[in-house]
């Protein structure tokens, strides 16, 4: 699980961080997206979307331990997290709609390599929004 899972270009995108703003970050906040939001299951992630409060798209992460160390679970964040920068705001924001994304992790996630991270997400997303 090193950088070969990133794409090529990670070192030079690797200063670039998703702003707070556009961040789920309260427990609060993500128990509603729960609750309320549509679910579509992948293979690797749950995906939850609900109308946001906020005038613009916010993506939340959430990981559980699964049996796994910290370090392999912060690895998965960091993967998750560089898709929805990448990927799924950009996604969100062409499509000019508030909406609040919730991105959890399967078990079968931490075995799953970026490329398929990336592909499932990018699926799911695009069939939905």
């Amino acid at each position: 699980m090193g950088g070969a899972e990133f794409p090529a270009d990670a070192s030079s995108v690797g200063r670039f961080r998703l702003p707070k703003s556009r961040l789920i970050r309260r427990g609060s906040e993500i128990v509603r997206t729960r609750r309320k939001g549509r679910r579509v299951t992948g293979h690797h992630v749950e995906v939850f979307l609900v109308s946001s409060p906020a005038l613009h798209p916010r993506v939340g992460i959430v990981v559980p331990k699964w049996g796994h160390n910290s370090v392999q679970r912060n690895q998965l964040k960091r993967r998750i997290r560089e898709i929805c920068r990448v990927d799924v705001l950009p996604l969100l924001e062409s499509r000019e709609k508030g909406i609040d994304v919730l991105v959890r992790a399967r078990v079968s996630a931490y075995t799953a390599d970026f490329g398929a991270l990336r592909e499932e997400l990018g699926r799911i997303l695009g069939h939905l929004v």
